[in-house]
């Protein structure tokens, strides 16, 4: 006999397992979260997305402060921080954070059962060997980690991977970063804001390579200009803690010493212990579970949303995610969520964002496109704000004018992005450069980016 019968049951409780579970709940339906971690929020909230933007934020906002003017002019610099303080200030967000999202559970009378969830059979989930709970369907948002290789120490005073080094404290002279993806930028850029020494090691041939070739030049060329280090196709040979620093050892026969080491090469779905082969679900080498358009398992009322089924591997996506694979089983059309046209958002400095198609894959498809630019320098307001550096570039067709992509490098991309999303994501043929050059923008803002872009490509076309 089980202790608790459940329409819904979600494993997890970060941005994926959050979307299932309300989506789910709002709709009437009975649901249970399970929650190995004791506080709720998943990996976004207490290692990731959350704890990393906030300590960027902070970083940015004492380097600024450091380099104002006015400041510089009355003899009163910002003083010296460390890492560890500048951590420190992203705890009260955390707590807020969770606070906040146990009052959505609280309110929809979810429970969260705190343990280790174990499937039984497709309808059945052990908690901490301990209590069994049934559910109709069930959601795995487990989340994912670091990837660890073996031979590499982790537990050496100086070697770290992306949840670890949000505990270092004091400021080292210098760090390599292994693996130049989007968590690999985002730190290596963070460290050089603090005036560190930073040797950038990227496994392939470009930075981030799905992005549009100019932003990666771009960000290439600023990086650079930092005072990043960039070494590209590189691979590991070995990775060696020492008393003094840690010494990187390349296929091709460099060594690369510094302080310390921060691994940034890949993550791992939180697969291991669920019991899958019970219910004949079979993760592939690094933990991800594959799933349909559905987000339905090769069980079909077991569903998988967020990091645990691999790219794009972002909250904001996850969330969408869970939101879609409980319409899905709730019988409801998801064609009402957006899950197409997804932007990323990379927090290096400055930022990036982008969206829709880039040259290169359009170049390829042999689809007549147009380019508009828009230099943030050429902008009033970012002349105001002393944040001139980046550029906003929009890709139409040039017969439809069909807004085909959108790509940001600079100051707040993140937020600037949206604009563009949302007229891409219009119907009929209201998702059309047009609507940038016909519509009255405020001005000084930086919005005002997109009229300026959408009228520099129009005049290519004649």
């Amino acid at each position: 006999m089980y202790s608790n019968e459940y329409d819904v049951i979600v494993i997890g409780t970060g941005p994926g397992g959050e979307g299932a579970a309300m989506q789910a709940a709002k709709n009437g339906k009975k649901v249970a979260v399970v929650e190995k971690y004791h506080r709720i929020g998943g990996g976004c909230t207490h290692w990731g997305t959350i704890p990393s933007k906030a300590l960027r934020f902070a970083i940015y906002s004492v380097m600024e402060s450091m380099n104002n003017p006015i400041l510089k002019e009355l003899g009163t610099r910002g003083r010296s921080v460390s890492f560890g303080q500048l951590r420190a200030g992203s705890r009260s967000i955390i707590a807020k954070q969770e606070s906040m999202r146990q009052t959505f559970y609280d309110r929809n009378a979810v429970p969260v059962l705190q343990g280790h969830a174990k499937f039984i059979d497709p309808n059945t989930i052990e908690v901490d060997g301990d209590v069994q709970i049934r559910g109709k369907f069930i959601v795995i948002a487990s989340g994912s980690r670091p990837y660890r290789p073996e031979g590499v120490d982790f537990n050496h005073p100086r070697i770290f991977d992306s949840d670890t080094i949000l505990d270092l404290q004091t400021n080292p002279q210098s760090i390599t970063v292994y693996g130049a993806g989007v968590i690999g930028c985002e730190y290596a850029s963070m460290f050089r804001n603090l005036g560190i020494k930073v040797n950038l090691v990227n496994t392939r041939e470009k930075l981030l390579e799905f992005l549009d070739d100019e932003i990666i030049d771009a960000l290439s060329y600023h990086m650079r200009d930092q005072g990043i280090l960039l070494r590209h196709n590189e691979t590991m040979s070995k990775i060696e803690g020492h008393a003094d620093g840690v010494v990187l050892s390349l296929e091709s026969g460099k060594q690369l010493k510094t302080d310390i080491l921060l691994w940034a090469n890949g993550r791992s779905g939180n697969t291991e212990g669920l019991n899958l082969e019970s219910i004949g679900v079979s993760p592939n080498r690094r933990g991800q579970i594959v799933v349909n358009e559905n987000f339905q398992t090769t069980c079909p009322n077991v569903y998988a949303v967020g990091d645990v089924i691999g790219f794009p591997s972002l909250a904001s996506a996850a969330y969408m995610q869970g939101r879609a694979a409980a319409t899905h089983f709730l019988g409801e059309a998801t064609s009402m969520l957006s899950l197409q046209n997804v932007p990323a958002g990379i927090y290096t400095s400055p930022e990036i964002s982008s969206i829709g198609k880039t040259e290169r894959e359009l170049t390829e498809a042999k689809i007549p496109y147009e380019v508009g630019h828009s230099q943030f320098k050429s902008l009033a307001r970012a002349q105001i704000t002393g944040r001139a550096i980046g550029m906003l570039k929009i890709l139409f067709h040039r017969e439809t004018l069909e807004i085909l992509g959108v790509h940001c490098f600079g100051p707040n991309a993140a937020e600037i992005i949206h604009i563009g999303q949302a007229i891409m994501n219009q119907p009929g043929k209201n998702n059309t450069l047009e609507y940038f050059f016909n519509t009255t923008f405020n001005y000084p803002t930086m919005a005002e980016a997109y009229r300026v872009a959408a009228l520099n490509g129009y005049n290519r076309l004649f």
